[in-house]
Protein backbone atom coordinates (compact mmCIF):
# COMPACT_ATOMS: atom_id res chain seq x y z
CA UNK A 1 0.00 0.00 0.00
CA UNK A 2 1.03 3.31 -0.71
CA UNK A 3 0.08 6.73 -0.25
CA UNK A 4 1.22 9.24 -2.96
CA UNK A 5 1.01 13.13 -3.10
CA UNK A 6 0.28 14.46 -6.32
CA UNK A 7 0.32 18.00 -7.62
CA UNK A 8 -0.85 18.58 -11.17
CA UNK A 9 -2.27 21.22 -13.52
CA UNK A 10 -6.67 21.60 -13.78
CA UNK A 11 -7.62 23.12 -16.30
CA UNK A 12 -10.86 23.61 -14.47
CA UNK A 13 -9.49 25.65 -12.00
CA UNK A 14 -7.07 27.13 -14.17
CA UNK A 15 -4.18 26.64 -11.23
CA UNK A 16 -2.10 23.88 -10.12
CA UNK A 17 -4.11 21.61 -7.13
CA UNK A 18 -3.30 18.85 -5.29
CA UNK A 19 -4.46 14.61 -5.01
CA UNK A 20 -4.06 12.22 -2.35
CA UNK A 21 -3.95 8.63 -3.61
CA UNK A 22 -3.70 5.42 -1.62
CA UNK A 23 -2.61 2.76 -4.19
CA UNK A 24 -3.34 -0.38 -3.19
CA UNK A 25 -1.00 -3.45 -3.38
CA UNK A 26 -3.57 -5.69 -5.63
CA UNK A 27 -4.40 -7.04 -8.85
CA UNK A 28 -4.63 -4.31 -11.31
CA UNK A 29 -7.05 -2.93 -12.58
CA UNK A 30 -8.47 -0.84 -9.60
CA UNK A 31 -11.65 -0.37 -7.90
CA UNK A 32 -11.22 3.48 -6.94
CA UNK A 33 -13.39 5.41 -4.41
CA UNK A 34 -13.53 9.37 -4.97
CA UNK A 35 -13.51 10.70 -1.08
CA UNK A 36 -14.42 14.55 -0.44
CA UNK A 37 -13.52 16.70 2.52
CA UNK A 38 -15.76 18.58 4.17
CA UNK A 39 -15.71 22.48 4.28
CA UNK A 40 -12.73 24.21 5.87
CA UNK A 41 -10.86 21.17 4.97
CA UNK A 42 -8.19 20.18 2.29
CA UNK A 43 -7.78 17.34 0.17
CA UNK A 44 -5.08 16.18 3.31
CA UNK A 45 -7.99 15.52 5.96
CA UNK A 46 -8.79 11.98 5.81
CA UNK A 47 -5.30 10.81 5.80
CA UNK A 48 -4.72 13.21 8.51
CA UNK A 49 -8.06 12.60 10.45
CA UNK A 50 -9.12 9.20 9.71
CA UNK A 51 -7.58 5.29 9.78
CA UNK A 52 -8.83 5.31 6.10
CA UNK A 53 -5.29 4.28 4.81
CA UNK A 54 -5.56 1.38 6.82
CA UNK A 55 -9.47 0.49 5.92
CA UNK A 56 -8.93 0.96 2.25
CA UNK A 57 -5.74 -1.71 2.34
CA UNK A 58 -7.60 -3.99 4.10
CA UNK A 59 -10.01 -3.79 1.00
CA UNK A 60 -7.91 -3.55 -1.30
CA UNK A 61 -9.28 -0.14 -2.83
CA UNK A 62 -7.62 2.70 -4.24
CA UNK A 63 -9.00 5.77 -2.40
CA UNK A 64 -8.65 9.33 -4.59
CA UNK A 65 -9.00 12.35 -2.30
CA UNK A 66 -8.89 15.82 -4.41
CA UNK A 67 -8.89 19.50 -3.27
CA UNK A 68 -12.51 20.90 -2.78
CA UNK A 69 -12.00 24.25 -1.36
CA UNK A 70 -15.14 25.29 0.56
CA UNK A 71 -16.34 24.94 -3.22
CA UNK A 72 -19.64 22.94 -2.38
CA UNK A 73 -17.98 20.57 -5.76
CA UNK A 74 -20.12 23.32 -7.92
CA UNK A 75 -19.39 25.03 -10.69
CA UNK A 76 -19.74 28.70 -8.68
CA UNK A 77 -21.87 31.36 -9.26
CA UNK A 78 -19.76 33.14 -11.95
CA UNK A 79 -17.58 31.30 -13.20
CA UNK A 80 -14.64 31.71 -10.99
CA UNK A 81 -14.39 28.13 -9.08
CA UNK A 82 -15.27 25.02 -11.76
CA UNK A 83 -15.10 22.68 -8.94
CA UNK A 84 -17.46 20.21 -10.37
CA UNK A 85 -15.73 20.26 -13.04
CA UNK A 86 -12.34 19.82 -11.26
CA UNK A 87 -13.92 16.72 -9.83
CA UNK A 88 -14.92 14.98 -13.19
CA UNK A 89 -11.33 15.92 -14.88
CA UNK A 90 -9.78 14.38 -12.01
CA UNK A 91 -11.49 11.36 -12.81
CA UNK A 92 -10.47 11.39 -16.21
CA UNK A 93 -6.97 12.28 -14.83
CA UNK A 94 -6.91 8.80 -12.65
CA UNK A 95 -7.95 6.42 -15.14
CA UNK A 96 -5.17 8.22 -17.68
CA UNK A 97 -2.56 7.88 -15.18
CA UNK A 98 -3.17 4.44 -13.24
CA UNK A 99 -4.76 0.96 -14.25
CA UNK A 100 -8.68 1.40 -13.08
CA UNK A 101 -12.03 -0.31 -13.70
CA UNK A 102 -13.20 2.22 -16.07
CA UNK A 103 -16.55 2.30 -15.48
CA UNK A 104 -19.55 2.92 -13.32
CA UNK A 105 -18.82 -1.07 -11.50
CA UNK A 106 -15.32 -0.14 -10.48
CA UNK A 107 -15.87 4.28 -9.40
CA UNK A 108 -17.62 5.08 -6.22
CA UNK A 109 -18.04 8.50 -4.71
CA UNK A 110 -18.32 9.65 -1.05
CA UNK A 111 -17.60 12.28 1.11
CA UNK A 112 -18.67 13.89 4.38
CA UNK A 113 -20.29 16.83 5.62
CA UNK A 114 -20.15 19.55 2.27
CA UNK A 115 -18.34 16.58 0.82
CA UNK A 116 -21.36 13.92 1.73
CA UNK A 117 -23.45 16.72 -0.20
CA UNK A 118 -21.05 17.06 -3.23
CA UNK A 119 -20.53 12.96 -3.27
CA UNK A 120 -24.37 12.57 -3.35
CA UNK A 121 -24.95 15.33 -6.63
CA UNK A 122 -22.18 14.15 -8.36
CA UNK A 123 -23.29 10.19 -7.89
CA UNK A 124 -26.96 11.46 -8.89
CA UNK A 125 -25.79 13.96 -11.69
CA UNK A 126 -23.52 11.69 -13.31
CA UNK A 127 -24.24 7.90 -13.24
CA UNK A 128 -22.67 7.11 -16.39
CA UNK A 129 -19.24 7.84 -14.10
CA UNK A 130 -19.90 6.86 -10.39
CA UNK A 131 -21.62 3.10 -9.47
CA UNK A 132 -22.27 3.96 -5.74
CA UNK A 133 -22.42 7.11 -3.68
CA UNK A 134 -21.48 7.39 0.12
CA UNK A 135 -22.46 10.05 2.33
CA UNK A 136 -21.55 10.91 6.24
CA UNK A 137 -23.05 13.54 7.61
CA UNK A 138 -24.51 15.12 4.41
CA UNK A 139 -25.71 18.84 4.15
CA UNK A 140 -28.50 16.84 1.45
CA UNK A 141 -31.07 19.47 1.91
CA UNK A 142 -28.97 22.97 0.20
CA UNK A 143 -32.12 24.65 -0.13
CA UNK A 144 -33.11 24.71 3.51
CA UNK A 145 -29.77 27.15 3.72
CA UNK A 146 -31.69 29.72 1.88
CA UNK A 147 -34.71 30.13 3.59
CA UNK A 148 -35.03 33.51 5.42
CA UNK A 149 -34.71 32.52 9.17
CA UNK A 150 -31.22 30.64 8.27
CA UNK A 151 -28.19 31.55 9.87
CA UNK A 152 -26.83 34.80 7.47
CA UNK A 153 -22.91 33.72 7.48
CA UNK A 154 -24.09 30.17 5.89
CA UNK A 155 -26.38 31.76 3.48
CA UNK A 156 -23.66 34.76 2.78
CA UNK A 157 -21.07 31.58 2.11
CA UNK A 158 -23.68 29.79 -0.27
CA UNK A 159 -24.84 32.77 -2.08
CA UNK A 160 -21.57 33.31 -3.01
CA UNK A 161 -20.93 29.51 -4.52
CA UNK A 162 -24.66 29.05 -6.03
CA UNK A 163 -26.26 32.88 -6.36
CA UNK A 164 -29.25 34.26 -5.00
CA UNK A 165 -30.88 30.65 -4.97
CA UNK A 166 -30.15 27.34 -5.17
CA UNK A 167 -30.07 26.23 -8.80
CA UNK A 168 -32.31 23.12 -10.04
CA UNK A 169 -29.09 21.02 -11.43
CA UNK A 170 -27.50 21.50 -7.67
CA UNK A 171 -30.21 20.29 -5.41
CA UNK A 172 -30.05 16.38 -4.81
CA UNK A 173 -33.99 16.07 -3.80
CA UNK A 174 -34.87 17.20 -7.82
CA UNK A 175 -31.54 15.57 -9.41
CA UNK A 176 -32.91 12.09 -7.27
CA UNK A 177 -35.88 12.90 -9.35
CA UNK A 178 -34.63 12.81 -12.76
CA UNK A 179 -35.55 9.64 -15.17
CA UNK A 180 -33.06 6.77 -15.37
CA UNK A 181 -30.52 4.54 -13.64
CA UNK A 182 -29.36 5.20 -10.40
CA UNK A 183 -25.89 4.76 -7.88
CA UNK A 184 -26.44 2.36 -5.97
CA UNK A 185 -26.93 5.30 -2.41
CA UNK A 186 -25.80 4.78 1.00
CA UNK A 187 -25.73 7.73 3.42
CA UNK A 188 -25.70 7.83 7.56
CA UNK A 189 -25.66 10.50 10.10
CA UNK A 190 -24.97 11.30 13.85
CA UNK A 191 -28.02 11.45 16.34
CA UNK A 192 -26.45 14.45 17.50
CA UNK A 193 -25.61 16.27 13.98
CA UNK A 194 -26.89 19.25 13.45
CA UNK A 195 -27.81 17.88 10.18
CA UNK A 196 -29.35 15.25 11.35
CA UNK A 197 -33.00 16.44 10.09
CA UNK A 198 -31.14 16.90 6.41
CA UNK A 199 -30.48 13.60 6.12
CA UNK A 200 -34.37 12.46 7.32
CA UNK A 201 -35.80 14.68 5.29
CA UNK A 202 -34.06 12.86 2.33
CA UNK A 203 -34.62 9.43 3.19
CA UNK A 204 -38.18 10.35 3.43
CA UNK A 205 -38.09 11.91 0.10
CA UNK A 206 -35.98 8.86 -1.41
CA UNK A 207 -38.99 6.53 0.35
CA UNK A 208 -41.51 8.61 -1.30
CA UNK A 209 -39.83 8.09 -4.68
CA UNK A 210 -39.93 4.38 -4.43
CA UNK A 211 -35.77 4.77 -4.51
CA UNK A 212 -33.52 1.81 -3.17
CA UNK A 213 -31.40 3.39 -0.90
CA UNK A 214 -29.30 2.77 2.73
CA UNK A 215 -29.85 5.49 5.33
CA UNK A 216 -28.70 4.84 8.76
CA UNK A 217 -28.21 6.90 12.02
CA UNK A 218 -25.69 6.04 14.90
CA UNK A 219 -24.54 7.56 17.91
CA UNK A 220 -22.57 10.68 17.63
CA UNK A 221 -22.25 13.87 15.99
CA UNK A 222 -20.17 16.29 13.87
CA UNK A 223 -17.25 14.81 14.60
CA UNK A 224 -14.46 12.76 12.95
CA UNK A 225 -14.55 10.22 15.13
CA UNK A 226 -18.24 9.57 14.27
CA UNK A 227 -16.66 9.67 10.51
CA UNK A 228 -13.74 7.34 11.00
CA UNK A 229 -16.11 4.88 12.71
CA UNK A 230 -18.41 4.91 9.78
CA UNK A 231 -16.00 5.14 6.81
CA UNK A 232 -15.34 1.40 6.99
CA UNK A 233 -19.21 0.95 6.52
CA UNK A 234 -18.82 3.26 3.57
CA UNK A 235 -16.26 1.51 2.15
CA UNK A 236 -17.54 -1.71 2.49
CA UNK A 237 -20.78 -0.25 0.64
CA UNK A 238 -18.59 0.70 -2.30
CA UNK A 239 -17.23 -2.97 -2.52
CA UNK A 240 -20.60 -4.72 -2.57
CA UNK A 241 -22.38 -2.15 -5.16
Amino acid sequence: MSLLHINYTSQALGSQSNLHVILPETEKPFRVVYQLHGASGDYSDWVRQSNIQRYAEERGLMIVMPSGANSGYVDAHGGHANYEQHILECVHFIDYTFSTIDSPAGRGIGGLSMGGYGAMKLGLKYPELFGSIASHSGSLDMAAFFQVDSDRHIQDLLTDIFGPELPAEEDCFLLATKPGPKPAIYFDCGDEDFLLEHNRRFTAHLRQLGLDHEYHEHPGGHTWDYWDQHVVEALDFHCTH
